[in-house]
This record gives C-alpha cells, structure tokens and sequence, in this order.
C-alpha cells in the first residue's frame, strides 16, 4: 500500500489493546477504574509508511496473570495484525514515530523490523534506565535504527508531519501535527488524555513534571483554537467515535 502523490496524505486509526487503570491516572482526584485503548495511527505519505505509536505488544495476547490482570490483548489486534488486515506488510513501515516508550505505546515495535524508530533524546535516554517499571526495554530497544531528535522535526520536509516535544508525562513525551486534505490532526498521546483534560486543564494524578505537562495542554489548547482536530490518548468515549482503519475525514462536523 502506497499513496500515489496526487492522493497526499492518509491517516488511520487502530486499536492495539486496552488497559483497566484507576480514573485518577488520567483525570486527577477521579473515582473508579477505566478502560482505556491503546490508540496507534498509520500515515501514508507519498514519501513513505509512518506509525505514530504501536501499542501493546502480542507477548499480552492470552496472558491472564501479572501484567495481564489489567492488560487485554485480544488476538488479531496487535500493529502487525492490524496492517495486514490492510495488506500491508508490517516490513512496509519505514518510521515509526513513538510518543513515548511505556509498554502501551512501543510494545509493537518490535513487530515493524524494518522501520526508523524516531524518538526524543531524552525519553530514549530515561527509558533506558530502567528507573520507570512502564518501560521495557524488550519492547523498544528492539534493534532497529533509532533516530533521536531534539525538539521539533519536520518527517519528510513538506510540512505534512512534523513531531513537537510534549514534556510532561516523560521527559521526553512527543506528539504529531499531521497535515492532511481534508484538515489537520494534533495525535496528543499522553500528553493530553481525555477531552477533558484540556477542556478542563485537569491534569493526572502523576506527571514527571507538572509544569511541563501544563505547559503541554496549553500548546495543545492553542493548535485547537486554530482548527487543528486534537486527538487525545486514552479516552475511550471519545475513541468509540473514530473510523477504524479507513482514511479518516478530518473536515466532517466537529466530534473531537
């Protein structure tokens, strides 16, 4: 699968499992539990295949003890499953974009071989300290090349797909301006992740450093009121109204 240049640039949308954490990992002072998705996106740009984030990794799929109490992987959805559902070829995907490196968001880099991992410096240099038990470096130090950046990074030069540190979550968190016909998508990660995390400035209950994490949404909060459509990282309401996997429309009624 390859976008011919007249057809530009293609987002899509996965789901790559789910996670049951307390609702004050995501909204500070919340009660309960909360499932939440593992949310992974494909760019299809005429100068390449990008992932913005994999998911779970398939070690999960069956597990029921450890990890797997509050991880579900159902068979068939790991980033691999998903791309040949689309008969792509995980060995297609030139780059993979990672937000950050917790198991929800690298687990499947490990199934795309042939990709450029594209990460901050400073997430890959914290995640390799093991200080964080939400890294694991059998799901991200994987083998391929890994291209660290610092600070903004326009993908191909066109302006189509240009990453911004989001600091806050991590040290070095980042997300993903994507630039396509029909409109443009702020993928937040989590940075952002609920709706009403930035309606509301609410942050978690946990942050690497608060005022980074702030000053996150307050980027995020201006990119919307200039009409980018944010897509945030673990709300699951929101989630529900996403296409999956098909070219997302980015110019429709405002669901976001």
């Amino acid at each position: 699968m390859r976008t011919s240049n007249d057809e530009g640039v293609l987002l899509y949308a996965f789901t790559c499992g789910y996670i049951t954490l307390p609702m004050s990992f995501f909204l500070d002072g919340e009660p309960g539990k909360a499932k939440v998705p593992a949310c992974v996106f494909l760019i299809d740009h005429p100068g390449g295949l990008v992932l913005f984030d994999t998911g779970f990794s398939d070690r999960f799929i069956g597990l029921e003890k450890g990890l797997g109490k509050i991880v579900d992987m159902p068979q068939g959805e790991s980033i691999a499953d998903r791309l040949r559902a689309l008969d792509i070829d995980p060995a297609q995907i030139d780059y993979v974009i990672n937000s950050h490196l917790h198991i929800d968001h690298a687990g499947g880099n490990a199934l795309i071989p042939d990709a450029t991992i594209i990460v901050q410096g400073p997430e890959w240099d914290f995640g390799m300290t093991g200080e964080d038990t939400a890294y694991d470096l059998q799901d991200f130090d994987t083998g391929q090349p890994v291209k660290r950046i610092a600070g903004d990074h326009d993908l191909f030069g066109d302006g189509t797909i240009v990453i911004f540190p989001t600091a806050g979550h991590t040290p070095g968190h980042q997300s993903v301006r994507v630039k396509t016909a029909t409109g443009e998508a702020v993928l937040a990660a989590d940075c952002c992740n609920m709706r009403r995390s930035l309606d509301e400035m609410h942050l978690p209950d946990h942050c690497y450093n608060v005022d980074q994490y702030r000053g996150s949404l307050e980027k995020l909060s201006q990119l919307r009121r200039n009409g980018a459509r944010i897509f945030y990282g673990h709300d699951p309401d929101f989630w529900a109204t996403i296409p999956q996997a098909q070219a997302l429309d980015l110019g429709g009624p405002e669901a976001i």
